[in-house]
């Protein structure tokens, strides 16, 4: 499983760096309003949300991108958003991620899981988790 631990960066003038990460269904979040607004259309949808705090620098979100766009557009019924730890270094502080990748899952603005790390399997096996009793028919 890789991981790169958060560290300070310096910032540099590319300030296209994070596009690379986000890709199909994927939607960047470049402000606190971006991910209020994207929680509450979520909420509203019935949807639930992963969230992916990446780094453009770190080797293991660079790894797995290609493969969270491709989740991105299998599930569309689920909301994958992409968030810079550097380019929102307070608010990702305040979800406290100490390394990336790292993917919260939210149902109606609430944790219901999360996976430390570019491990595909288990970010599958999450997934799958969530979606099975989605669609599942009802009794």
């Amino acid at each position: 499983m890789g991981l790169c631990l958060c560290k300070p960066r310096a910032r540099d003038d590319d300030s296209d760096h994070h596009v690379e990460l986000a890709s199909g269904n994927v939607q960047l979040i470049t402000s606190k309003e971006s991910w209020d607004q994207k929680l509450a259309e979520a909420t509203r949808d019935g949807r639930t949300v992963i969230a992916n705090f990446s780094a453009a620098w770190c080797g293991p979100c660079k790894t797995i991108a290609p493969y969270y766009s491709d989740l991105s557009e299998k599930y569309p019924s689920l909301m994958f958003l992409l968030i810079d730890v550097d380019e929102l270094a307070d608010f990702s502080t305040s979800w406290d991620i100490k390394a990336t990748p790292t993917f919260f899952f939210l149902k109606n603005g609430h944790q219901i899981d999360k996976l430390v790390g570019a491990n595909k399997p288990e970010l599958q096996k999450k997934i799958d988790a969530i979606v099975e009793p989605i669609s599942r028919p009802q009794s």
